[in-house]
Parts: C-alpha cells; sequence; structure tokens
C-alpha cells in the first residue's frame, strides 16, 4: 500500500475500542501543558522596533500625539471561532483508528462525558462523547514499541482531516489540579501523566468540534476523542403530588436535579424540578425535609463528600429564595458513602449521583 494510500485509510478508520472497566486510580497530577509560544516584536508606528524585554514598562507606551500613557494591550484568549473550519467527511465516532500492530488498552467510551484540553492559553472543559485508550504494541506483531511513532502517526490523520494544533507540551502547573478533575474518569494510559508531552488539535465542523489529545507514556501512548454535543435529557420531572405520595411511602424521594459537571450550580433545566418542591412544602406548611446529597465514588473522597454537601446547600438556597422558610429545611452530604447502586457500572453511578428529599420528624 502506498505512503499516501496508508495515510487515507488510517484517517477513514474506526477505532475498534473495548470497553475497559475503571480499575486503576487515574493520577492527580495527570496534566500536562503547552510550550509558550515566543511573541513576536511590537513595532512602533513609525517602524522602530518598540521594546519588548523585561526591562520594557507597560506605562512606557504613548499615544501618537505624545499624550497620557496608553493603555497596556490586553492578553488575547483562546478563540476557537478563529480556527479554520474542516470539510473533511469523518466516520463513525471516535474517528480515527490506531497504527497498525498496536492495541487499545485501558479504553473507555462514554456517550455523554467530559474531558479538559490545553489549548495553550486556558483550559477547554468539553462535555460530549468521549472516547479514551491507551495503546501499546501488539506482541503478535513483532517489534518494539515507540510512543513517538504512534503520536506522529495520529498527529498524520488528524491534520489530513482538517485539525488544527492548538497546544504541544504540558499543562502549566497552577492548571494541573482542575485538568486532572475533569479527567479524572479515564485510566492512567489513554491521558499520560503531568510530565508527560501532549500535543492537543481542534477539528471545527458545523454544528460540532471535536477534540483530539494525544499523550506519550514512554512505554504506551494515548488518545482522549471527545466531540462536543449537548445532553439528551432523558429524566422526568416528579410533581408535587407525586414527592408528597413518596415521602408518605418511603420517608425520601430522589429529586431530578442536575448540575454542572463537579459544580455546585444547578442547571436551568432543573429549575423546574425545583419548583414542585417549593409548591410541595407551601402546600404542606407542616412539611420538614433535610435535603441530602450524594455522589459516586469516581475520585477523590474528600472532594466527594465536599461536592455533596455544596449541592444539598444549593438546593436549599434555591428552595428558600422562592419564600419557604429556612428553618424547614437542612442540608446535609455524604460523598460516596451511602449509594444505591453499583459504582462499578455507569448505570450504577448516574443512581448514586442524586441528591434527595428526606423527610424531618
Amino acid at each position: 500500500m502506498s505512503g499516501s494510500h496508508r495515510l487515507l485509510a488510517l484517517c477513514l478508520g474506526v477505532v475498534i475500542a473495548g470497553c475497559a472497566q475503571d480499575g486503576a486510580t487515574p493520577a492527580d497530577t495527570e496534566a500536562t501543558a503547552a510550550t509558550p509560544t515566543a511573541q513576536p516584536d511590537a513595532t512602533a508606528a513609525d517602524g522602530t522596533a518598540a521594546a519588548t524585554g523585561p526591562d520594557s514598562q507597560a506605562d512606557d507606551a504613548t499615544v501618537a500625539d505624545g499624550g497620557s500613557p496608553a493603555d497596556a494591550p490586553a492578553a488575547a484568549g483562546f478563540d476557537i471561532e478563529a480556527l479554520p473550519m474542516s470539510s473533511q467527511a469523518l466516520g463513525d465516532f471516535p474517528f480515527f483508528s490506531l497504527p497498525e500492530g498496536h492495541r487499545a488498552v485501558q479504553t473507555k467510551t462514554l456517550d455523554f462525558g467530559e474531558a479538559a484540553f490545553w489549548n495553550g492559553v486556558d483550559l477547554t472543559r468539553v462535555e460530549g462523547r468521549v472516547y479514551a485508550t491507551g495503546i501499546r504494541r501488539d506482541s503478535r506483531s513483532g517489534g518494539d514499541f515507540s510512543d513517538l511513532a504512534v503520536v506522529r502517526n495520529l498527529e498524520a490523520v488528524v491534520l489530513a482531516a482538517g485539525g488544527t494544533e492548538v497546544s504541544a507540551g504540558q499543562v502549566p502547573p497552577e492548571l494541573r489540579d482542575a485538568a486532572a478533575d475533569a479527567m479524572r474518569a479515564y485510566r492512567v494510559e489513554a491521558k499520560c501523566y503531568g510530565h508527560s508531552p501532549q500535543q492537543v488539535f481542534v477539528i471545527r465542523q458545523p454544528g460540532s468540534n471535536i477534540w483530539v489529545r494525544t499523550c506519550r507514556g514512554g512505554t504506551y501512548a494515548g488518545l482522549v476523542v471527545a466531540q462536543e454535543q449537548a445532553l439528551e435529557v432523558t429524566s422526568a420531572l416528579l410533581p408535587a403530588s407525586e414527592l408528597e405520595q413518596a415521602l408518605a411511602a418511603d420517608g425520601r424521594v430522589a429529586l431530578e436535579v442536575h448540575f454542572a459537571t463537579d459544580e455546585a450550580d444547578i442547571l436551568p433545566a432543573s429549575m423546574p424540578q425545583i419548583e414542585q418542591v417549593v409548591e410541595l412544602l407551601r402546600s404542606s406548611p407542616e412539611l420538614a425535609l433535610s435535603i441530602e446529597g450524594h455522589t459516586d465514588s469516581t475520585g477523590n473522597a474528600a472532594r466527594n463528600l465536599e461536592l455533596s454537601k455544596a449541592r444539598a446547600a444549593s438546593v436549599v438556597a434555591a428552595i428558600t429564595a422562592a419564600g419557604i422558610d429556612a428553618g424547614r429545611l437542612d442540608a446535609a452530604g455524604f460523598g460516596d458513602t451511602r449509594p444505591v447502586a453499583d459504582n462499578a457500572t455507569e448505570d450504577g453511578r448516574a443512581s448514586n449521583r442524586r441528591v434527595e428529599l428526606v423527610r424531618r420528624e
């Protein structure tokens, strides 16, 4: 097969991904960071070079007529709209096959998940379909493993698909905790460690951006592909009457309330459910409730406990903001200590991430 035909075959291939279950704890020092880009010398209006070294001061700049000092220009942020669009037709998600003679390990595919990408300026947190896999040499193919060969192969097919490289190197130390937290659902060989070199690409297509991150781990390489898309909400609103019935029968009921990923902010789509709780409390003035937050077991237990408490407090704040007496409500969080389903499955973890109303005696 010619080089060009091999490149096309790689570009159009689909990764055969096995869904290995999380068994290893992702490294807290996950993140990796971009090499700073040298800034071109500024040029004054008369064509002379403006000072850009460390000794130059922002207040030395003056307006053209010699008046008061000019404001220093604001640092430019990452602008995905400035990247070129791709018109290349892609196959099925996750779009790219592994190089010949290699196999996928520690793989996870989520219909809806989150991943963090260092864009050269800050972190971009992407929600949508996510594929994350480690890559090793297939022992049946013979030969030694080269992580550089793997990432160069992937770089070639991503660029051929119209992708743009937005960063290469390591995530700055001050952003590594945030990056690791957003990537904690994925295994080490898919995302590598903090010191591992990585490249991040964006493929802009109408209606959906695709983010690709490769990393080098020495004896393995990693690949993360995330396609931006909105969550298809399948939860149903529980009206006040059903909440009342569940509390009467069981003393507790789980609310259909959703939050921003790893945050305590209630999503706007969940506010109608909060309104039903308010209606319940207005129609039953003797009713007092404990609002209890729970998480799955993914990630750090101390962080999970903190998050569960914050989410319960957010629900209490939303209810009292509607005029309900705060004395009728308590907020409590239990982290991952009270699961109602198996944390070994995605469905189980989804059930364990919940906020419950509990009748106070």
